[in-house]
């Protein structure tokens, strides 16, 4: 197996002409009838062998943990972080498997975030505060270590952690409206999500990977906030609550249509489905409500699939030209 950054080494070194790459990649894509831009490739699975490192890395890092809990729980954290660090010096940096990277990122990740945590002993705002701070600066020495493309998305998250937990820290008034500051904070890393695919439209490098992750970042953390207000968890059923969640979906698919993401439909789609499927029961569904929601749902997903790259070149003719120069072009 082989990614496109495998790709494009092969052209630095000569191995591989760019023509020859670029006709390869014209040829692939023409048997599924798509443009690879559409196709949101990112590396995880190489072969089973990744499946069975990533097993037996988790199990090292439980079982360390463990042990180490019952000496401290800080030291039970910090064990997890150092593990995760080395075991990546040799199946990330050595070895370059793409799962392990993934897994090994948010365990360290997880375990600096969870070892100031335990510091501190449980959490307030000014363990949030430090945890964030502390994790992002991890996330950013691994970033220049091991250049995993979930970094970015990782750091990106600790970072949102920081910040809110400062706002809320030095204006306690803000606590009731966290919800408005995770909606700020997902349209920040939206931003920063385009800048890196604007950087790559043609996403054929490792730009489009960070990209990706930060859109499955910046995805929960603008539309959570929006369904969460609208009391639809808090059992506001009422018909137009739901019309209102609908017409919200259907936003967030044009958008993700239009920047070529599919990360906001699939991060609003539990919201859909609950909130549909709690009208199907007030109109007497109650039984069969959800398998009737996921048949229309999933009909309509598997009709959009199938039609992606028309509708995209549909939505493409329309947008102004400051936008169609920051998305994947229709080619």
């Amino acid at each position: 197996m082989y990614t496109d950054d495998d790709l494009e080494n092969a052209i630095t070194q000569g191995i591989l002409t760019k023509e020859a790459v670029q006709n390869f990649r014209s040829h692939i894509a023409s048997q599924s009838a798509t443009q690879a831009v559409d196709e949101e490739n990112f590396r995880l699975l190489a072969s089973f062998n990744d499946i069975f490192v990533v097993i037996a890395c988790v199990l090292l890092l439980f079982s360390t943990s463990w042990v180490t809990h019952n000496i401290h729980p800080v030291l039970a954290m910090a064990s997890v972080a150092i593990l995760s660090w080395g075991l990546a010096e040799f199946f990330v940096l050595k070895r370059k498997m793409a799962f392990p990277a993934i897994v090994l990122l948010m365990t360290f990740i997880g375990g600096v975030f969870a070892l100031v945590q335990a510091v501190f002993e449980g959490p307030s705002d000014v363990s949030l505060m430090l945890s964030g701070a502390v994790s992002s600066l991890a996330a950013w020495l691994h970033w220049q270590r091991f250049k995993v493309p979930i970094t970015v998305a990782a750091g990106a998250a600790t970072a949102v952690v920081f910040a809110i937990a400062l706002v809320t820290y030095l204006v306690p008034a803000l606590d009731a409206s966290i919800a408005y500051l995770m909606f700020a904070a997902g349209l920040g890393v939206f931003y920063i999500a385009m800048r890196w695919d604007a950087s790559d439209l043609s996403r054929v490098s490792g730009k489009s990977d960070v990209a990706f992750w930060l859109h499955l970042i910046a995805a929960p953390l603008i539309v959570h906030p929006i369904f969460t207000n609208l009391g639809i968890l808090e059992g506001n059923d009422s018909f137009l609550s739901v019309l209102t969640v609908v017409s919200l979906y259907v936003l967030l698919s044009i958008i993700s249509i239009a920047i070529d993401r599919r990360a906001f439909m699939v991060s609003s789609l539990a919201y859909v489905l609950y909130a549909l499927t709690e009208l199907f029961k007030i109109y007497g569904f109650a039984g069969d409500s959800f398998a009737y929601v996921g048949v229309i749902i999933g009909f309509s997903l598997l009709l959009l699939s199938g039609f992606w790259h028309k509708t995209r070149g549909l939505l493409y003719t329309i947008m102004p030209r400051y936008i169609q120069k920051n998305v994947p072009a229709i080619k």
